[in-house]
């Protein structure tokens, strides 16, 4: 009979759809959708995205699909996860990164093998637990997560090399633009005209600037907490 360790190695390395080789196709299915940054691909195939996703849905955890988390939220695809981490690093190392909505830790996982620290604020409560779980069992412990409006930031934490929102905005939270380090960027989907797509905006020491990029769909940026 296999024991509660046999069980957990298991469950790290998968079988079947949630094997490593697995994860390595879905590596090199966003490598052919555009992604460069080889650091981050490299990290997403080493987060085993199953062990965050309802155990209903692990067999699905690699297809390139956002999956419903319960509370009307998602976890997103791989390749807007690297995406989206691929614009935050823009190729050079990270130190401190802030994350908005930290969801079921996925993303925070992803962020927490490329950055030295990585301070993520959720506003629902039950999915911060979920998120705290998972991480644990992943055995983060570069992560410092919080309940809490995530349009406030953590301005005592600040500032940041790199700020990822995993929610669309209709606007720029000023108060996050301020705790953005100069030569920072920010990453978030921005909601505008029935459409969303994701903006980067860099701190430069003559101001901001801003990129629209990708089309996306995300949960919309909701204020206070749950």
């Amino acid at each position: 009979m296999a024991g509660p360790s046999s069980r957990m190695t298991a469950r790290h390395s998968g079988i079947g759809m949630t094997s490593q080789r697995t994860r390595m196709r879905m590596v090199e299915r966003l490598r052919d959708k555009g992604i460069r940054d080889e650091v981050v691909l490299a990290v997403m195939g080493e987060v085993p995205r199953h062990l965050f996703v309802d155990e209903a849905l692990a067999s699905r955890a690699y297809e390139d699909i956002s999956l419903p988390l319960g509370f009307g939220q998602t976890i997103s695809s791989p390749y807007t996860v690297a995406r989206m981490t691929e614009l935050a690093r823009g190729g050079a190392a990270l130190n401190k990164v802030l994350e908005i909505g930290t969801g079921c830790g996925y993303q925070t996982a992803v962020l927490a093998r490329l950055a030295k620290e990585v301070c993520s604020i959720e506003r629902l409560a039950p999915l911060l637990a979920r998120a705290r779980r998972n991480l644990r069992e992943v055995r983060v412990t570069n992560a410092r997560l919080r309940h809490g409006d995530g349009m406030l930031g953590m301005p005592e934490a600040a500032s940041f090399d790199a700020i990822v929102m995993t929610a669309a905005a209709t606007h720029v939270p000023e108060t996050l633009l301020g705790q953005l380090s100069v030569g920072g960027k920010m990453v978030l989907p921005m909601s505008s005209h029935n459409e969303q797509r994701l903006c980067v905006i860099e701190r430069t020491p003559q101001g901001y600037s801003e990129k629209k990029m990708d089309q996306v769909k995300f949960v919309p940026l909701l204020p206070g907490t749950g």
